[in-house]
């Protein structure tokens, strides 16, 4: 009798999970997260309105020593926030509005900074997952409704090679 298939290995992945109490807790991931990145990585944030995608972004643009106030992109839907330094520009979109997936996305010509810039998505969960086969995922949980908690759960997930070894377990740290 032949015994059945091994299922495939899933891809390259790395996660970790964080607790974070505070928007100041979140603006420092997103600082220490900074000196895990480099041109060409392409980061998805997820989460409920709230949650904190911008905020982590802010502390992104910190860490990586760009240019400019980092704010929501929601009704300009893409901002880039050039490098005062020698690092990559940060590219920080907001996906929310737009309907369809990379077709919509290419007229943010994506693809073409991806290779010089970090890439950070809002809202990108179904859209620009096509760009690289490498990307961090990140999942922002807080509680939904009449509340003031400010815990979020964060999941990070790199997928591909590139996320394999990065050392995502020293955020936990």
């Amino acid at each position: 009798m032949e015994r059945p298939a091994a299922p495939a290995a899933p891809r390259d992945r790395a996660e970790t999970r964080l607790t974070i109490t505070s928007p100041d807790q979140m603006r420092e991931l997103g600082r220490r997260l900074a000196k895990l990145l480099r041109a060409g990585d392409l980061v998805m944030l997820s989460g409920e309105l709230g949650a904190g995608k911008t905020t982590l972004t802010r502390g992104l643009g910190e860490g990586l020593g760009v240019r400019g106030a980092v704010t929501s992109p929601t009704f300009v839907i893409a901002r880039v926030h050039p490098s005062l330094g020698d690092g990559p520009p940060l590219v920080h979109v907001d996906a929310y509005r737009l309907a369809g997936g990379l077709d919509e996305m290419e007229d943010l010509d994506l693809d073409v900074n991806l290779p010089e810039s970090v890439i950070v998505v809002e809202w990108g969960e179904g859209k620009v997952e096509e760009l690289t086969e490498d990307r961090l995922q990140v999942v922002i949980h807080r509680a939904v409704g009449d509340t003031t908690d400010e815990v979020r759960h964060v999941t990070l997930t790199g997928v591909g090679p590139r996320w394999a070894e990065a050392g995502l377990e020293a955020l936990a740290a």
